[in-house]
């Protein structure tokens, strides 16, 4: 892994986490949602050698996975 993708994903993970420090007023549904967007964005952009479409890519089915398995039933 080259020095600009370990940037990316650490910088990806950082936004990640102090994304999440401002859970505490939502829902399990919402949390499920962003927990998802996180680990797909950092997944994404590791798969891709941190590529932005990858990220974003990564970033958007983790989001959708983690909205289904917290829905309601």
């Amino acid at each position: 892994m080259n020095t600009y993708s370990r940037w990316a994903a650490t910088t990806v993970t950082a936004f990640a986490l102090l994304g999440l420090a401002g859970c505490a007023g939502m829902s399990e549904r919402e949390k499920g949602t962003a927990i998802g967007a996180g680990v797909g964005a950092v997944g994404g952009a590791v798969l891709t050698g941190g590529s932005a479409l990858g990220t974003a890519g990564g970033a958007a089915v983790g989001g959708i996975i983690g909205n289904q398995v917290k829905k309601p039933k």
